[in-house]
């Protein structure tokens, strides 16, 4: 059985938590933090979640996950069994996770965890999520999912990370850049929420932020 690990407060852990869910693909969940401890690198190379364990060995990174199971599992068709839709699936995950939550990343220090970030950073990530949020709304449909009536994979990446843009982005600046542009990120998750392996990924995540405040 594949061992999932990494922990409920990860976005990208919650989209292959998603995936397999979604998918029913029996999995283990394994309660791993990041860390830069050789026994951690042995089974991350950064020490970073999530990584699954299977009986080949260890693979990182949530976006290749995502794509060992497609191949390995292709009677649960993750990816459209069109080409070119599911290279637009492919083309909004990449847009997710790369344009939007990679940039929007450098700003979680101070946004959720009570650090502080330079006003070079908050300026130079301003103008790269201004510019890569209209190339966004450009590609993405909702209606209501990100490829347009029909749910597919690129959901589990847009439900894991869009709200962290949002909710970063209005305790930085003061206003959600993707509500301004017009990207009702809230209607789209609480469509998504409908799906039980959602609400199983929503549940978990909000008993793993309980578990990890202050008594």
């Amino acid at each position: 059985m594949i061992k999932l690990c990494g922990f409920a407060l990860s976005n990208y852990y919650n989209k292959v938590k998603f995936v397999l869910l979604e998918h029913g693909i029996p999995f283990e969940e394994v309660f791993v933090k990041p860390s830069q401890e050789e026994a951690m690198l042995e089974h991350s190379p950064l020490g970073k979640v999530p990584y699954i364990q299977t009986e080949q060995g260890d693979l990182c990174e949530s976006q290749a996950i995502v794509e060992y199971l497609a191949a390995r599992f292709p009677d649960k068709a993750i990816f459209s069994a069109d080409p070119w839709e599911a290279a637009k699936e492919r083309e909004l995950i990449t847009f997710v996770d790369v344009h939007l939550e990679l940039t929007v990343r450098n700003l979680y220090k101070e946004a959720f965890f009570g650090g502080t970030v330079t006003d070079a950073t908050k300026g130079r990530v301003e103008k790269l999520l201004v510019h890569h949020i209209a190339g966004f709304k450009r590609i993405a449909k909702f209606g209501p999912y990100l490829r347009g009536e029909r749910f597919s994979v690129a959901d589990a990446a847009g439900y894991a990370s869009l709200p962290l843009v949002g909710m970063a982005t209005q305790t930085i600046y003061g206003r959600d850049f993707l509500l301004d542009a017009g990207v009702d990120w809230k209607s789209y998750v609480k469509a998504i929420n409908s799906r039980p392996a959602a609400q199983r990924v929503s549940e978990d995540r909000k008993a793993a932020v309980a578990a990890s405040r202050p008594a």
